[in-house]
């Protein structure tokens, strides 16, 4: 059986939208800092709301900050 997981950039995001902090990113999309620790940390995968609006803070594509890979 194949299996794949997400991978994520927002940590790598952040750094580059003038070092955002997570609660920062927390605020603007009405989770708490703790999610978006746990997602940079790849402990838990957002719900795909939590992660468009992830991408639009960024202002890039989503795939730009998700992806889906073979293990």
């Amino acid at each position: 059986m194949v299996e794949f997981h997400i991978v994520n950039r927002v940590r790598e995001k952040r750094f580059f939208a003038n070092e955002m902090t997570q609660q920062d990113l927390a605020e603007r999309i009405g989770v708490t800092r703790q999610t978006i620790m746990a997602i940079e940390k790849g402990k838990y995968s957002p719900s795909l709301e939590v992660a468009f609006k992830i991408a639009v803070v960024f202002g890039c594509p989503f795939e730009e900050v998700f992806t889906y890979e073979l293990l």
